[in-house]
């Protein structure tokens, strides 16, 4: 089964971001359901949220992303009307958290260290960890590299005013979604767009553009075998790989996350997912 949000004005039907994945699914013979995503988010146990989606079967859900928190109330919700998530509450947060799927890719992604919770003198310490020169600051989910200058782009982490100063807008910014802790990941040179692959049980399925980027598709001279290793070393059931050519033309890991709340390029037909999905029963 495909689970997918509900539109907020017509909840018995898809929203709009995922109603090509459903019909595409349909189209599969893939039963589709839809979740109160709004509900779920608010806090409440989850039951009001999958009050739409039959009973016993086993479920892969493409939807907006969510807190691990969330996306546990969500399994548990749907093991209540004996229903599983392929993808366990643990395995979520592994692939949707930094510190998660890190130790399996250190060496094929930027060096990166992190805090606990926002504490200034936790976030000085990170800088000393990372040592010197040029550093890129997330959180264990997101950056905001929408606001590369003010919220995201550290010129010199020896600098620890300075780069407090963007800390804490990062921080503000982030406000109630902020999650685990700041990520200081040294700053590395890429060139071109950003290519997303698709892994399902260790292997890669898909490649397509990156959706800020769509329509600069994957060149043709990818090769992801390169990255085969690393991906069933993180062994996790479905998750997205994001890549990009450094400027000594090696191609690096920029994040892993969960494929479940990784957006499909446009570019991409919704169909191409359902069929990698589903070419041995993964969401059927």
């Amino acid at each position: 089964m495909l689970l997918v949000p509900g539109d907020v004005l017509r909840p018995r039907r898809p929203d709009e971001h995922f109603a090509g994945e459903a019909a595409a699914a349909r189209a599969a013979g893939i039963e589709v359901a839809v979740i109160d995503h709004d509900a779920l988010v608010r806090g409440d146990p989850g039951d009001a949220a999958v009050a739409r989606v039959p009973a016993g079967a086993d479920a892969v859900y493409r939807g907006w992303m969510l807190p691990a928190p969330r996306y546990r109330a969500l399994a548990d919700a749907l093991v209540r009307r004996g229903t599983s998530l392929r993808t366990t509450p643990r395995q979520y947060r592994r692939a949707h958290e930094l510190p998660g799927w890190y130790p399996a890719a250190a060496g094929h992604t930027p060096e990166s260290v992190w805090t606990t919770g926002d504490a200034r003198a936790d976030f000085v310490a990170a800088c000393a960890g990372l040592g010197s020169g040029a550093a890129v600051l997330r959180d264990y989910t997101k950056s905001m590299k929408h606001y590369w200058s003010e919220a995201a782009y550290l010129p010199d982490v020896t600098d620890t005013e300075a780069a407090w100063r963007v800390a804490s807008r990062f921080r503000e910014l982030r406000e109630s979604e902020f999650t685990g802790g700041f990520v200081l990941r040294r700053f590395e040179d890429f060139t071109g767009a950003e290519v997303r692959t698709w892994w399902i049980g260790g292997e890669c399925r898909l490649a397509t553009a990156h959706p800020d980027t769509p329509d600069e598709h994957p060149p043709a001279d990818l090769d992801v075998s390169a990255f085969a290793g690393l991906m069933r070393t993180v062994d996790l059931p479905f998750v997205t790989a994001d890549l990009a050519r450094r400027g000594d033309g090696e191609w690096r890991v920029v994040e892993i996350g969960d494929g479940q709340v990784s957006d499909l390029p446009r570019s991409t037909p919704p169909g191409e997912l359902i069929a990698a999905l589903d070419r041995d029963g993964t969401a059927s």
